[in-house]
């Protein structure tokens, strides 16, 4: 443990505490909750960044991590929790299963990820490749957060966690993606995130819920 550099031990503690805090996304009730574990793990992806920044001398990383640390640990969650308010969504999220099953199934897909990443982490030379397989199990714990979870916000914040997973991927593999790419994707996030914002009044108000099988309905017409 010793011949690991002080920056790659903590590069890997906050890929660490990223998949921690995927974990406690999966398994939580609540929305107002699962939001501020969101910003949570933003805010350890931002931390993630920097330090790769400062020890690469990567300059258009220290832009990837203000960019986080406004959009993934201020501006997202604070439009989530302003749906969350208007939209007068119950604090208790019914999952389509139930939580220790959704848990045992994330520990075996985190077990694929780590098998999957290994091979690829071994032909990266950035200081980050340890952290590979991490950012691949926590994009397959936001999926099944998605699958798993019966309102429509909670689904958007599983969208917005695997955007997370694939931001570590970039940033583990390649020291991140162009500065151009990565203010389109933030744009085309914030931009995805209002417009689901109406599309969930509309939900609303046509069916007096969020529950995304109310949609099953449209079927017939």
């Amino acid at each position: 443990m010793s011949d690991v550099p002080l920056s790659a031990q903590l590069i890997n503690l906050c890929a660490a505490a990223i998949l921690l805090l995927a974990f406690a996304m999966l398994a939580q009730r609540r929305v107002l909750q699962l939001i501020d574990l969101f910003a949570l793990q933003g805010f350890a992806l931002f931390l993630s960044t920097l330090i790769v920044a400062v020890k690469t001398g990567q300059t258009h990383l220290y832009f990837s991590a203000a960019l986080t640390l406004a959009l993934k640990v201020a501006v997202l969650p604070l439009i989530l929790r302003r749906l969350v308010q208007r939209l007068h969504v119950k604090g208790e999220v019914e999952p389509l299963i139930n939580i220790p099953t959704t848990m045992l199934v994330g520990i075996m897909l985190v077990v694929v990820a780590f098998n999957v990443a290994l091979p690829i982490a071994q032909l990266s030379a950035t200081i980050t490749r340890g952290t590979l397989g991490i950012a691949l199990a926590t994009v397959m714990l936001a999926f099944l957060m998605m699958i798993t979870r019966k309102k429509a916000i909670t689904q958007v914040v599983g969208f917005l966690a695997m955007e997370n997973g694939l931001f570590l991927a970039a940033t583990s593999a390649t020291y991140g993606m162009p500065m151009v790419v990565e203010l389109g994707i933030a744009l085309d996030v914030l931009i995805g995130v209002i417009i689901l914002g109406v599309f969930f009044f509309q939900i609303r108000d046509q069916f007096d819920s969020l529950d995304i099988h109310h949609l099953e309905r449209l079927k017939d017409h």
